[in-house]
């Protein structure tokens, strides 16, 4: 059984990092596409960032060189590094899985079929 749990969040001031962890159980990191997105407060949920199952990465324009996503196949467990963090920033995180072995990952989340909980991040101006 496939299960997505998320871990990090925080309140932080702007300027400032953060990272979010997501692990997961019943496969392997580098089997499925991965996806971290965000929802805030009245809005959609929306792409933050994807990485594929061969490591490559992409980026909403609202991040880009802002955050990284990363993972440790040893550790099973998937990053989301974020810097210079602003308050537009705070939502609620979300990593997310297509487990549909693609080699190119989409950005839109209805590819997506296993969630985790989510993480809160709160960023104060």
């Amino acid at each position: 059984q496939v299960q997505l749990v998320e871990s990090g969040g925080g309140s932080v001031q702007a300027g400032g990092s953060l990272r979010l962890s997501c692990a997961p159980s019943g496969y392997r990191l580098p089997d499925y596409c991965m996806g971290w997105f965000r929802q805030a407060p009245g809005k959609e949920r929306e792409v933050v960032g994807t990485i594929n199952r061969s490591g490559g990465t992409r980026f909403a324009d609202s991040v880009k060189g802002r955050f990284t996503i990363s993972r440790d196949n040893a550790k099973n467990t998937l990053y989301l590094q974020m810097n210079s963090l602003k308050p537009e920033d705070t939502a609620m995180y979300y990593c997310a899985a297509d487990s549909r072995r693609l080699a190119i990952c989409g950005l839109s989340r209805e590819l997506y079929n296993y969630w985790g909980q989510g993480t809160q991040v709160t960023v104060s101006s």
